[in-house]
């Protein structure tokens, strides 16, 4: 399954990890040198959610921030005739 947001198509990004040694000079040092650049994975924090979609109840990959900002219609829970009462 790839890390991909159905909704807003957010996906895993490449970066770099840089390893510093050093005090900063704001703390009183001599300033941060950079020792190392390590490349790394972004990733977005994909979650598998039930969702409306065109009218039916689907699971889909979707990213959080879609799930908070409410594009995301989440089905309601129908009541069955068959369920227990009480």
């Amino acid at each position: 399954m790839a890390r991909v947001c159905e909704i807003c198509g957010k996906r895993t990004k490449a970066g770099a990890s840089i390893a510093r040694r050093g005090l900063p000079k704001k703390k009183g040092g001599v300033g941060l040198r950079t020792t190392g650049h390590t490349k790394r994975t972004f990733q977005p924090n994909i979650q598998r959610v039930r969702a409306l979609v065109k009218g039916e109840v689907k699971r889909i990959s979707v990213c959080t921030n879609c799930i908070k900002s409410g594009r995301v219609v989440k089905p309601t829970k129908a009541k069955t005739a068959d369920a227990p009462t009480g």
